[in-house]
């Protein structure tokens, strides 16, 4: 996972103080490349994205980019060195940029404040979601797992669960949750314990933990080990060579707040250097 650490953000607020001179000040391709630490090619395929804003070519033809180009280009590295965790956050971190190119640093610095308060809010759903799979698990293992009276069709707990059918078999399908059947019909019968572990897993699923996550815990839950499943939620086992946000949810949430603070602190510092020298 890639994270923007204290050295990158100074490097790129130094560079700013050193580069802001007057409008007329322009650049080349290569001062770009060379000033964000990138190759040429690069440069313009960021202008191809529109993640810098057009660029105006002099009569020879040769590309001149100002401080507004240095700026977003900057603010771009920034934005793209860290991870997001889902198509909404990334989209909100490109509409920081989209404000930057449109010379709207207030607005940039705005979105990225919401952005922030985004991601406040899905570290609180997903410690939330912690703390009730602790209690599911504390609960558990002062109450005996008895299928009681009480059992349910697929269909009823579907219902119940407000999922559907192919959701419910997906879960059991990837091992977590077995699910016995009525030996006398075939048809799976849902006790009122499997039923409390399914809420726990359509929980978890909401809160954005992969299936991969949920099965290491309950993997570790099921041979009788309750210690540190918040830990198996979030640490891929060394054999799983790829995996995703969600295979590690509470460390890209993290990542990802202290990554946006970081990258407010840079806009903020733009709009003070601006508002110093009269734009």
């Amino acid at each position: 996972m890639i994270g923007v650490d204290d050295q990158f953000l100074h490097f790129y607020i130094a560079s700013w103080f050193n580069t802001f001179n007057m409008s007329q000040k322009t650049y080349r391709t290569s001062d770009l490349a060379r000033e964000v630490g990138i190759h040429p090619n690069t440069v313009m395929r960021y202008i191809d994205w529109g993640l810098i804003p057009p660029v105006e070519r002099t009569p020879a033809g040769y590309r001149i980019y100002t401080q507004h180009h240095m700026d977003c280009l900057r603010l771009a590295r920034l934005v793209y060195s860290s991870y997001y965790p889902g198509k909404a956050l990334r989209a909100s971190a490109t509409g920081m940029i989209e404000s930057a190119v449109a010379d709207d640093w207030v607005g940039a610095v705005e979105l990225a404040r919401q952005h922030i308060s985004t991601v406040e809010t899905e570290i609180e759903r997903a410690e939330y979601t912690v703390k009730m799979l602790e209690k599911w698990v504390n609960n558990s293992e002062s109450t005996p797992r008895d299928q009681g009276s009480l059992s349910y069709t697929i269909g009823q707990a579907c219902e119940k669960l407000d999922v559907t059918h192919d959701v419910l078999r997906n879960w059991e399908r990837n091992g977590l949750i077995s699910l016995p059947r009525n030996p006398d019909n075939g048809y799976r019968r849902i006790g009122e314990a499997d039923l409390e572990r399914l809420r726990i897993i359509r929980l978890l699923s909401h809160a954005g933990y992969s299936m991969m996550a949920m099965l290491r815990m309950f993997i570790q839950f099921d041979r009788g080990d309750t210690r540190n499943l918040r830990q198996a939620l979030d640490t891929p086992d060394p054999d799983e060579d790829v995996y995703m946000a969600a295979d590690r949810w509470l460390t890209v949430l993290y990542t990802q707040k202290e990554d946006s603070m970081k990258i407010l602190t840079f806009i903020e510092e733009i709009i003070r250097q601006k508002q110093q020298l009269g734009y």
